[in-house]
């Protein structure tokens, strides 16, 4: 599927939209469902959008209770680290609103239930994932990876929907992804991206590159996808 190209001004004004954009999709899937799933991401300005949700006056027009919220990728550390996105996320929304503890379905972490087995621990989310999702939210890399998903490596084909990551070419090196069945489940799939060195990773999936090559090129939502830039990003296009 092609995806939507949509250029903010700026990192602030980017990450605006996705809460605004985030808080409309959220409200809508209630009115048809009840109940809502979003994906969260980490980095800048995935981090950066979630704490505009939470000063956006028109938040509460969901009903966080009702919301599931899941995880694309996790850093495989101790519960509260400050690299993992879990803590990011608390942190900027999650402990802002009234969201349901039970319908926080974050990635284990290594004092989890599953100690430092980061394979038993991918097991476990990968049994607990949902269908699909209403919204997905992935950041990319500048060599144009997304979740824990890097080019040429051999989690791109892995039918598992969620698996173990080693010897990470970001740090740290081990992590827990999800791969692109799941990412592929989802009915829209937004790809967020700010500053000039994401320009050359956001022009290759924009021109269909080999997901082999640029893994953010092979995620795409059932209904939607979107690439949500600031004009830094964009300045390759």
């Amino acid at each position: 599927m092609t995806a939507e190209i949509i250029v903010h001004p700026d990192e602030p004004v980017l990450a605006a939209a996705v809460a605004g954009r985030l808080i409309t999709a959220l409200t809508d899937a209630q009115a048809i469902r009840g109940t809502a799933s979003v994906v969260l991401t980490g980095g800048g300005i995935g981090t950066a959008a979630l704490a505009a949700v939470t000063s956006n006056p028109a938040r509460d027009a969901v009903d966080w209770s009702r919301v599931d919220f899941w995880w694309g990728d996790e850093r495989f550390l101790p519960s509260g680290d400050p690299e993992r996105n879990e803590t990011g996320a608390r942190m900027s929304l999650l402990e802002h609103i009234p969201a349901d503890p039970a319908r926080v379905h974050a990635m284990a972490a290594t004092d989890g239930p599953d100690g430092d087995d980061v394979d038993a621990a991918a097991a476990r989310y990968a049994a607990a994932l949902p269908g699909g999702f209403d919204v997905l939210l992935l950041g990319i890399g500048p060599e144009g990876h997304v979740a824990s998903l890097f080019p040429g490596r051999p989690e791109l084909t892995d039918e598992r929907p969620a698996l173990a990551v080693r010897n990470s070419p970001k740090p740290p090196p081990t992590r827990i992804s999800l791969t692109f069945g799941p990412i592929r489940s989802a009915r829209e799939v937004w790809i967020l991206a700010s500053g000039e060195s994401k320009a050359d990773a956001i022009a290759a999936v924009a021109s269909g590159a080999d997901p082999n090559e640029c893994p953010a090129a092979g995620a795409h939502g059932t209904a939607r996808t979107l690439l949500l830039v600031d004009r830094e990003a964009a300045s390759k296009l």
